[in-house]
């Protein structure tokens, strides 16, 4: 009897205990979440915001945007987008597509085949490999702009696009190959040995497999050599001198000279500049936030 008695008490305490630990469980994951709710708000709105401004101001002349700048347009002028585009900005915004393009499609290219390498095949010397590619992560471009300066003056690619193709490509080779080498290294090694069994060899499994499979971390790749290249200004302003050259972020310089005062137009302009990124982003964000995680597993 006393046995029963002990373990029913048992039960009961257990009965009370349990709900408490869950309802602390719970209050705490509650209290945890609503505080990064609120850092992810702000986070929202101090990313927004800014953006906000600089769209509502795009449709407004110069005076309503010192007079009344955080205000809606009286009357929204959608020719300040007409004329910024007559102005310039739709030949600088091909330039940037271009360069652009070439940037992402060099980079994905050697980045993926650099990591197939390294993530398949058994080198003498890999890890000095790895180590040599990693320690590209660590110099900035300010660093090289004289060395790259007389590099480009000296293959003859000044003021071409390839002066900025190839540093953009050569600063986003690293990141690329370190994230799709870990992506490639997750693949398990049973479809490769499949597949040459099937005749195919080393080049096949990696456009046959290996790339269909890697959807998510290209994407990812894609979207970081995109934001690199369209966003740079600095390599843009000195190694183009051509205007017919210029991508749109150096481009925008000399059309903030040329248009003096007239800041509803560099603000129509600067909104162009940001859409494809904005749209990339968009369309693109669930693979882009797969491939980071997935080219993080393994290293």
């Amino acid at each position: 009897m006393s046995n029963l008695q002990n373990q029913s008490t048992d039960l009961q305490l257990n009965a009370t205990i349990l709900p408490e630990k869950k309802k602390s469980k719970l209050n705490g994951t509650t209290i945890g979440g609503f505080f990064v709710s609120i850092l992810l708000f702000l986070y929202f709105v101090a990313i927004a915001y800014p953006l906000y401004w600089m769209i509502i101001n795009s449709f407004k002349d110069t005076k309503s945007i010192f007079t009344s700048s955080w205000a809606m347009p009286e009357k929204w002028l959608i020719s300040n987008y007409v004329e910024a585009w007559n102005i310039g900005v739709s030949t600088y915004f091909l330039n940037s597509v271009i360069v652009t393009t070439l940037t992402c499609l060099f980079t994905v290219l050697c980045g993926a085949l650099c990591a197939y390498a390294l993530a398949r095949f058994q080198l003498k010397g890999e890890k000095f490999f790895l180590l040599f590619v990693s320690a590209g992560l660590m110099f900035a471009p300010q660093v090289a702009l004289i060395p790259l300066y007389e590099l480009t003056q000296n293959l003859g690619i000044y003021d071409t696009y390839w002066a900025l193709v190839l540093p953009f490509v050569a600063y986003r080779l690293p990141l690329s190959i370190l994230i799709i080498r870990a992506f490639f290294l997750s693949i398990p090694k049973e479809l490769e040995e499949a597949a040459r069994i099937d005749g195919c060899n080393s080049f096949q499994i990696f456009y046959k497999i290996f790339l269909p499979i890697s959807k998510p971390v290209i994407f990812t790749t894609i979207i970081l050599a995109a934001y690199f290249a369209w966003n740079e200004i600095l390599f843009s302003v000195l190694f183009i001198q051509s205007e017919s050259l210029k991508p749109i972020t150096a481009g925008l310089l000399v059309f903030r000279d040329a248009l003096r005062t007239d800041w509803g137009v560099l603000m129509a302009g600067l909104v162009m500049s940001a859409i494809p990124l904005i749209i990339l982003f968009i369309f693109t964000q669930k693979y882009f936030i797969r491939g980071l995680a997935a080219g993080s597993i393994k290293g």
